[in-house]
This record gives C-alpha cells, sequence and structure tokens, in this order.
C-alpha cells in the first residue's frame, strides 16, 4: 500500500475527529486544552488499527456485531449532552470536551472505525505501524485545524454552534449505523 493510499484511508478516518474537534472547539479554554484533545484523538486513531490488526481473526465477529452501535451510542450522548447545553441559558462552560470522560469517550467513538481498518489490513498482510502512524498524524493535524476553526465559529454563533454541533455528532454516529446496516 503506497503513502497516496494510507493518506486517504487516514483523512476519511479523521473526518469523523475533525468533525468533533470543530463542534468542541467552543468548549475548549486554551491551548493546552486543543493540544490535549487533538492528541488523544490522534493517539486512539493510532492506536486503535494496531489494537485491530493484534486482534486479527479472533475478535472479528465481536467487533463487526457491536462497533457501530457502540460508536452511536457515545455519539448520541455526546451528542444530545451538547445540544441540551445549547439551551441553557448561560455561556459558562459546563465541561470540556478535553477531559475526564468525554474525552475518552469522543476518543473512543471517532476511532472505531481505525479498528475495523486496522483488522482489515491484518486480513490482506499489510504491516500496520506505518498506516497507524500517519493515521494518527493526519488525525492530530485536522483535529488541531478543527477545534479553532470551531472556536472562530462559536464565538461568532455561539449557542447556536453547540446545538448544530450536537446534530453534527449525532448525525455521524447515525452514517455509523447506517454504513453498517448497508454492508459499507
Amino acid at each position: 500500500m503506497g503513502f497516496g493510499e494510507i493518506c486517504i484511508i487516514a483523512v476519511g478516518l479523521a473526518l469523523d475527529a475533525f468533525a468533533v474537534s470543530l463542534c468542541s472547539g467552543k468548549k475548549i479554554g486554551n491551548r493546552r486544552g486543543a493540544i490535549r484533545l487533538s492528541f488523544h484523538l490522534g493517539l486512539f486513531q493510532f492506536l486503535m488499527p494496531v489494537i485491530g490488526w493484534y486482534l486479527g481473526v479472533r475478535i472479528a465477529p465481536f467487533v463487526q456485531n457491536v462497533d457501530h452501535w457502540i460508536a452511536f451510542g457515545l455519539l448520541l450522548y455526546i451528542g444530545l449532552k451538547m445540544m441540551k447545553e445549547s439551551f441553557d441559558g448561560s455561556e459558562q462552560i459546563k465541561y470540556d470536551p478535553s477531559k475526564g470522560k468525554t474525552l475518552v469517550a469522543l476518543s473512543v467513538a471517532t476511532s472505531i472505525d481505525a479498528l475495523v481498518v486496522g483488522f482489515s489490513l491484518a486480513m490482506v498482510g499489510i504491516d500496520i505501524w506505518r498506516p497507524a502512524i500517519i493515521i494518527g498524524i493526519i488525525t492530530a493535524l485536522l483535529s488541531i485545524v478543527g477545534i479553532y476553526l470551531g472556536k472562530a465559529l462559536g464565538a461568532k454563533f455561539g449557542r447556536k454552534m453547540e446545538f448544530i454541533g450536537g446534530l453534527i455528532i449525532i448525525g455521524i454516529g447515525t452514517k455509523i449505523l447506517f454504513e453498517h446496516f448497508l454492508g459499507r
């Protein structure tokens, strides 16, 4: 597999993390939080293909049957939480998506597809390290861009941005379900 093909796969996998970062930009209060979120999104996008690769054939039926539900559930929870908070009159930040359970949930939810990609690469005999590193780096870079773009848009659009962001995150989860049921 060539570098170009790996980059195309990496960008495709990173789009969920980019969308989450875009929606999270308004909630992240400082540069440290932005780096923490983008680092973790990239790290999980790096780790999941490696895990998928090593789990290989033994876990295939389990991953294929529940990965879409796990991703959907995590994204639905985060999306509904964002939408609910968009109706709250205060502009106070209630949670930081770059910390705690929210950080882990976002990182896992956006990287489950990468687990399947790692498993698929194992099935076709492609070494995992180069693709995993490229996937992680591209995800981290797109995430940091998404965070700062989201911060700029959030300052202009405020709570509307948070509501729309929640809808987008739920849409990503719904897309994952549809793709699974359509066999893509």
